[in-house]
């Protein structure tokens, strides 16, 4: 079950925090509780990515796109992840998580975040996610003019642009089905 309460707490929390200028770090403080553990008693990557969220959406809150979004009538949806894990994060660890956006394109915001204990980098994520309107994907410099900004992004690192471009190579939808044989170099006839 999604952490709404946490979740409305970091809401809550960034809601009485100073506005956050575009390009700013978005700090906040969590723990890992005994419910967001695998059977392996780590952090689970699904709620991992659930943590994330509670950095994410407060660090646009306190930027002013939920209040842009609001007025539009929109929406947002993660279009894309990207994570490293590098430290195991045990029950009861104490996690600072740093977000920040880096930019964007003509479809997608991009977000740097990582999860800190003790000073050593135990995750990170790169996210891409779009602002949703009823006739599709809002274009990021829609929703930046929304928010009462006039910047283009600045250029993104070459480490993003490379992922960009990978996930442009992918394939979609997946070339292996739900009916396929599952035989090395064979493709089930449809």
């Amino acid at each position: 079950m999604y952490p709404l309460f946490r979740f409305g707490f970091h809401i809550w929390r960034a809601r009485r925090a100073p506005p956050l200028p575009l390009f700013a770090v978005h700090r906040s403080r969590h723990i890992c509780w005994p419910w967001d553990l695998d059977p392996w008693a780590e952090l689970n990557n699904g709620r991992t990515l659930t943590l994330f969220d509670m950095g994410r959406v407060p660090a646009f809150a306190r930027m002013g796109l939920a209040d842009a979004m609001r007025a539009q009538g929109w929406g947002a949806a993660l279009a894309g992840v990207s994570v490293r894990y590098r430290q195991r994060v045990r029950a009861f660890d104490r996690l600072d998580m740093v977000s920040r956006l880096v930019g964007w394109d003509e479809r997608f915001f991009y977000v740097d975040q990582s999860l800190w204990r003790r000073g050593i980098c135990t995750t990170q994520m790169l996210a891409r996610g779009a602002v949703t309107a009823p006739g599709g994907i809002v274009a990021p410099a829609r929703a930046i003019a929304a928010m009462g900004h006039t910047a283009d992004s600045p250029p993104m690192p070459d480490w993003v642009t490379a992922w960009i471009a990978a996930e442009a190579l992918r394939p979609w939808p997946p070339e292996v089905t739900p009916q396929d044989t599952g035989s090395p170099g064979t493709a089930a006839k449809p």
